[in-house]
């Protein structure tokens, strides 16, 4: 069974929101590692292609694996047993936060513990490349468009959207369905926000809204989120997990939150509903990344298969909260289909080279406001 461990270091690091495709940065993706032999035919090569694909699913490789992980107690325990028991490997994993463990393995690069880091931002690893063993998943043809590995070293697998929760008991006759609504003047101190100065939640709200009312740097959209924040009535809460456990109680009417903790208290029957903004919603990938020079590199390059496999996305997608990033997986009642929400795409490297100077409009635009 799988072992754990907690870091004890607790060192800080800056988490940018970012949206997958991380065919922005490379020009050609990567070969995967494996050598492939050579193909008589197209058809052949299909074949043996397909034949490669199925062996890896099945074939009982035992050994052992180190994962590091941020993800939570669901996701790992819904992914590590089966992955243990499907192949006969032993994995351990070490859990803490996604800047720790960075931290850490950009300390042991001369000698890596751990095989896999599994979970964390997108942009994260965008910024840490070289910390990355090139790796393309068989299965990477499967996933969603907008969120394969194109740059060849970082494996989207689930993905998170920024959300409205409202609160049932609360709305009344007042219409919410995206950003435009949340400058309903009844809505004025009724709206709970983390701070995207310091929330990486907030701050995807804001880059989404930004994306959404014209760009990062159109006019119109900023004046957007001046009138926003002058409806939002100075009132900031400390936390993400504050806005939805806010609005839930009966504290605010409508939270800019994310989708995962919104869909668990739809799941457990509070009286809140999930509005996908009509605008436009980005989803952001949680990544996985094989760590350069891995001890047990094959059994992590079929972890990566195994992750992005139609049978661990169906499972993620209909037990768990979180969304899958497989074309056509399965997802439960509680969760709208992909299909049926207006998706945008964040321009990923933008917002990570921006990010400071989007941080001091808003702050800006926030300390004027207050001094009214």
């Amino acid at each position: 069974m799988m072992k754990k461990k907690s870091l004890a270091l607790l060192l800080a690091a800056a988490m940018v929101m970012g949206l997958a495709g991380c065919g922005q940065k490379a020009e050609e993706p990567a070969a995967p590692a494996e050598t492939e032999a050579p193909a008589e035919s197209a058809d052949s090569g299909s074949e043996a292609e397909n034949s490669e694909a199925e062996n890896s699913e099945t074939q009982q490789t035992g050994g052992e694996l180190v994962v590091y992980s941020p993800n939570s107690e669901g996701l790992i325990n819904a992914t590590i047993p089966l992955f243990e028991e499907k192949y006969g490997i032993t994995v351990e994993v070490i859990q803490a936060g996604t800047g720790e463990l960075v931290k850490r393995i950009e300390s042991e690069q001369n000698d890596p513990y751990a095989d896999v880091l599994f979970g964390g931002s997108w942009s994260q690893m965008y910024d840490n490349e070289g910390l990355w063993e090139p790796y393309v998943s068989a299965n990477n043809d499967s996933v969603v468009d907008a969120y394969k590995n194109e740059c060849g070293f970082i494996t989207s697998n689930v993905l998170d959207g920024s959300v409205l929760i409202v609160n049932t008991d609360l709305i009344g006759d007042i219409e919410i369905n995206g950003y435009e609504d949340l400058l309903n003047p009844e809505l004025k101190g009724k709206i709970a926000t983390a701070d995207p100065a310091n929330s990486s939640s907030a701050f995807a709200h804001l880059t989404n809204m930004l994306l959404a009312m014209g760009g990062y740097e159109d006019e119109a959209a900023w004046e957007y989120v001046e009138k926003l924040f002058e409806n939002v009535d100075g009132k900031i809460l400390e936390s993400s997990s504050a806005v939805y456990k806010g609005v839930a109680d009966g504290e605010y009417v409508v939270g800019l939150s994310y989708e995962d903790p919104c869909a668990q208290l739809v799941k457990d029957g509070a009286p809140v509903k999930i509005v996908y903004m009509e605008e436009g919603t980005v989803y952001l990938p949680a990544s996985a990344t094989i760590i350069k020079g891995a001890r047990n590199m094959d059994n992590a390059k079929l972890f990566m298969d195994f992750i992005l496999s139609e049978e661990v996305q169906n499972i993620w997608g209909s037990t768990l909260t979180n969304r899958p990033v497989m074309k056509d997986a399965q997802t439960s009642d509680y969760m709208v289909p992909f299909s049926e929400i207006t998706v945008i795409e964040e321009d990923i490297p933008y917002v990570s080279t921006h990010k400071q100077e989007i941080v001091d409009h808003y702050t800006e635009i926030f300390t004027d406001l207050q001094s009214k």
